[in-house]
């Protein structure tokens, strides 16, 4: 972390996008790079996922996340891939929220336990269809940035880190449940790029999570995408990830 913090402090921003409230924006982040989700209006969750951005099949892996770090991720922690490339995509270089801790519900910040909200979940449970889950969302921004439609894309959408999310298991049942962000306009997640990266955020239609989601019912407010490139030259110690080495045989004798 000594490195990126160095790297930290040289970095200028060069891009920025704003994801509008019930919408979803994809991104590029290049090696090296440094990008932070922003809030800027209000309360707002966002749901994050990350892709190579030359192998849509190597994407953000939130389970081993999950298994190697907590339930929940913040500074230090590491977005892995899934096998079999299984390596850091990306790391969280600064948290405004990491003061908040575990709270007296248990409940805590960043979590990889939840997936996104989708609309074949809200089907089946409601009976009614809704266009701007997250799922939704996340499809249409992917669909636009490959000149594709959704329908032909949407099978690469995957289980998200949901920024902003305050979430945790009930003490009793252990169920999960989700309670309102303290997220407020300024503070900021950070993540350096350990790969070439194609992502996509979406802002929750359930605003701060407090009380609903799949619907238009919350007050929801929109995200900001930030990407920064720092002087390369802080980064030559720096041990870029590879693949993982395992051999694949899986124990077959050919």
């Amino acid at each position: 972390m000594a490195v990126l913090e160095s790297a930290r402090h040289t970095m200028v921003k060069t891009h920025e996008i704003v994801v509008p409230p019930r919408d979803a924006r994809a991104f590029r982040v290049s090696r090296g790079q440094f990008f932070r989700i922003v809030s800027i209006e209000g309360p707002q969750v966002g749901d994050l996922d990350l892709w190579n951005a030359d192998d849509l099949s190597e994407r953000f892996f939130s389970g081993k996340t999950r298994a190697l770090h907590a339930t929940h991720v913040g500074a230090g922690d590491r977005l892995w891939s899934t096998m079999p490339h299984l390596r850091p995509m990306a790391t969280i270089s600064h948290d405004t929220l990491g003061w908040y801790g575990w709270d007296s519900d248990g409940a805590g910040i960043h979590d990889v336990i939840g997936t996104r909200c989708d609309p074949y979940t809200n089907f089946l449970l409601s009976g009614t269809g809704y266009d701007f889950c997250c799922h939704s969302n996340l499809s249409r921004a992917l669909a636009a940035e490959l000149k594709t439609e959704p329908r032909t894309v949407e099978h690469h959408i995957h289980d998200v880190l949901n920024v902003f999310m305050c979430t945790g298991f009930t003490k009793d049942t252990h169920q999960y449940f989700m309670k309102a962000s303290p997220v407020r306009p300024g503070d900021f997640i950070e993540f350096f790029a350990e790969i070439d990266l194609l992502g996509a955020l979406s802002a929750c239609p359930g605003g701060d999570c407090s009380a609903t989601h799949s619907s238009d019912v919350a007050a929801c407010y929109p995200l900001k995408i930030e990407i920064f490139e720092p002087d390369r030259t802080t980064l030559s110690t720096w041990a870029w990830p590879s693949p993982s080495a395992y051999h694949r045989g899986h124990g077959s004798p050919g």
